[in-house]
């Protein structure tokens, strides 16, 4: 089974849950921006929850069936449409060969999620398919997808085959969808929760107040490496040297220019700036949909609130998979 790209888009490339356990060697983890819309693209069509999709960014990617298939879409609202016709967005469905899956542009959020039952087969390196655009690593020959290039599908397993026979049945606008705004936002007025990070203390009470109280908008200077944002300037009780020592998806540094910056999927492994804030990991899903221009604020929360925060995703996740998988044995 196999995918032609007709067109690639502004940007589309293979990602998974990530390439974990290499950052000593300064390797990045990388991987999808909204992990979540990526496992729900998964369980939708039986595929283990961390296997490698298409992460579409915006608009203008056009992509061509070569067999009957089942997929699903999930993530921001890209207008996609089927032959254009409007697809189907966050539950399984079946695709006819010849079949055109076009993005037309983002109406809600940024990135789309592909997902393809039986998983895209492309080699496994350090663990992960997922793109690692600036080293040429992983994905499709390690860069982002250009025209007529073929994606190759792997064979179905039980699981897709059980959801492939279900989502025969799912005809029509009145069908189920999974519920999305429990999991993300695709808003573009967004509140990120936030818990104190290693310089914290070492900010100003001013800035501290200003990070909380005053909304912060999304530069053009935003891509998977990080989010820069504009607003009021934030500043060190006093200037002093840091080492460079290891950051997350989330770790909001300041530089010299007072401007936060939030660093995002394909983050550098360390990182010298003052660490003020982390974005707790309920949320980043929701970060990685803004489009430029959007604005967010930041709200303090404590550790045990982060973690409730978090624990209630997973457990979402876990009933919308269990869900499925009964509706799929039972149809």
């Amino acid at each position: 089974m196999t995918v032609t790209v007709v067109k690639p888009g502004l940007l589309t490339t293979i990602q998974d849950l990530g390439r974990f356990g290499s950052q000593k060697y300064g390797v990045i983890v990388s991987g999808a921006m909204d992990a979540y819309s990526l496992r729900i693209a998964n369980i939708l069509v039986g595929n283990l929850e961390s296997e490698a999709v298409l992460e579409v960014s915006l608009f203008g990617t056009v992509l061509q069936f070569n067999d009957d298939h089942l997929i699903a879409l999930t993530g921001g609202d890209l207008t996609a449409t089927i032959n254009n016709e409007p697809a189907p967005l966050w539950r399984p469905f079946i695709v006819k060969k010849g079949d055109l899956l076009k993005f037309k542009r983002a109406h809600k959020g940024c990135r789309a999620y592909v997902s393809f039952a039986g998983g895209i087969q492309v080699p496994t390196v350090m663990n992960s398919k997922s793109t690692y655009l600036k080293a040429g690593m992983g994905g499709f020959e390690g860069r982002a997808l250009q025209k007529q290039d073929e994606i190759k599908i792997g064979p179905y397993t039980k699981s897709n085959k059980e959801i492939h026979q279900y989502a025969i049945q799912l005809v029509g606008p009145a069908s189920w969808s999974v519920n999305y705004n429990e999991l993300i936002s695709l808003k573009q007025q967004q509140t990120i929760r936030v818990m104190p990070g290693t310089e914290w203390d070492s900010f100003t009470t001013e800035s501290q107040h200003c990070l909380t109280n005053n909304p912060y908008t999304l530069s053009t200077e935003a891509d998977r490496m990080g989010y820069r944002f504009e607003g009021p300037a934030l500043s060190l009780t006093e200037k002093f040297e840091l080492l460079s020592e290891a950051v997350t998806f989330g770790t909001v540094q300041i530089p010299p220019s007072g401007k936060p910056i939030i660093l995002m999927a394909d983050r550098q492994t360390t990182g010298g700036y003052p660490k003020m804030v982390q974005v707790i990991t309920a949320d980043l899903a929701s970060l990685a949909q803004l489009q430029t221009g959007a604005k967010i604020r930041f709200r303090l929360v404590t550790l045990e609130e982060a973690q409730q925060a978090l624990i209630a995703k997973e457990q979402k996740i876990k009933t919308i998979a269990t869900a499925i998988r009964c509706s799929a044995k039972l149809s």
